[in-house]
């Protein structure tokens, strides 16, 4: 299944549409083509007859996606409990998510070279418009236990 299916079935959009969430009017998630288009979804403009606002929003709303697949992607990287369900009690899981992001703070400030090496991240050529995928995606699909030289 895709994104926008697994959204569309997730107790997480029945929570926002129900208000028993409470999430912020202000607040919105960042979809891609296949998302409805609903007042909390941001999704790019149909690629027909843009104006150059129109590109322009696309492009950043790409960049944001980007940004965030990487931010949860080096996370499922570094911290294999994020590649598959997480089998214990809710209030666990936000335990487990808010240790694991201090930790991966804490190695970013400490670490650098070796947790965050050069190339871990997507690169986007900013006179092309190429994008080089980052390390982290070789890792995720390794499936080990331990990344090896981490």
């Amino acid at each position: 299944m895709n994104d926008s299916n697994i959204f569309s079935e997730s107790r997480l959009k029945a929570a926002i549409e129900d208000n028993s969430l409470c999430f912020p009017e202000w607040g919105g998630i960042v979809g891609d083509d296949a998302f409805p288009l609903k007042k909390y979804v941001m999704k790019p403009y149909s690629r027909h007859g843009m104006s150059e606002s129109q590109r322009m929003f696309n492009y950043r709303l790409s960049r944001t996606r980007r940004i965030v697949e990487n931010a949860f992607g080096i996370m499922a990287s570094r911290f294999r409990i994020f590649s598959r369900s997480i089998e214990v009690c809710p209030d666990k899981v936000d335990d487990i998510v808010k240790a694991a992001c201090a930790l991966d703070n804490w190695l970013r400030r400490t670490s650098t070279n070796h947790y965050m090496p050069p190339g871990t991240t997507d690169h986007e050529d900013i006179d092309t418009g190429i994008m080089t995928p980052g390390l982290w995606r070789k890792d995720v699909s390794n499936d080990q236990g331990f990344i090896e030289g981490h």
